[in-house]
């Protein structure tokens, strides 16, 4: 198969509404070993300065959260636990905001995706979580920074989902009232979504 980055316009859009827009979207990362990718079924949107949950609170300015501060539509990678997590840097320059994408479904290089998180895991297993989708395309804190909209890792159209459930993000809880915010998206019923 072959996928065509998205435009970059597609970011410019305020971060819940890009959090909600990138459900059915394809993430794909081309490696030398091969090109592996899947649907995006599940989003949770940070909103930096006001939101206690985020690595830009307080516009909080770091070597990591750099890249947040300026245009939308690059990837903010940060390992967490061992785990690289990655997010599509969302809103406007000089505020730190992005969205974290949390599970996908698999569409292509699920052989690559089995070689990378281990012959005995279930399908599902593969990409429900968000450093399990990043193991399994290959995708690394070095990612960071790299335009979405662009070879090797970028977000290209996907297809129709249905519907589209809201609720609180998930593993947040040290974060005061953010933690109830309902800034998490998902596709209903899909068998791929973390939990």
């Amino acid at each position: 198969m072959v996928f065509k980055p998205i435009n970059d316009s597609f970011f410019q859009q305020p971060t819940i509404s890009l959090a909600r827009a990138l459900l059915g979207k394809l993430l794909v990362k081309e490696t030398e070993l091969g090109t592996a990718s899947g649907w995006i079924v599940e989003t949770e949107a940070y909103i930096g300065p006001e939101d206690r949950a985020a690595h830009g609170f307080g516009n909080r300015r770091t070597k990591r959260t750099e890249v947040m501060f300026g245009p939308p539509g690059y990837a903010y990678t940060y390992v967490m636990h061992t785990h690289c997590l990655i997010n599509v840097v969302s809103g406007e320059i000089g505020c730190p905001e992005a969205v974290l994408i949390r599970a996908l479904e698999p569409c292509c290089g699920i052989e690559l995706m089995y070689q990378r998180r281990g012959k005995g895991k279930k399908e599902r297993e593969l990409t429900n979580g968000p450093g399990k989708l990043t193991k399994s395309l290959g995708i690394v804190k070095e990612d960071y920074g790299r335009a979405m909209f662009e070879y090797p890792l970028f977000i290209a159209e996907g297809k129709e989902i249905g519907t589209i459930a809201v609720g609180p993000r998930i593993g947040i809880h040290n974060s005061g009232e953010a933690k109830h915010y309902p800034w998490r998206f998902w596709v209903q019923d899909n068998r791929f979504v973390s939990r």
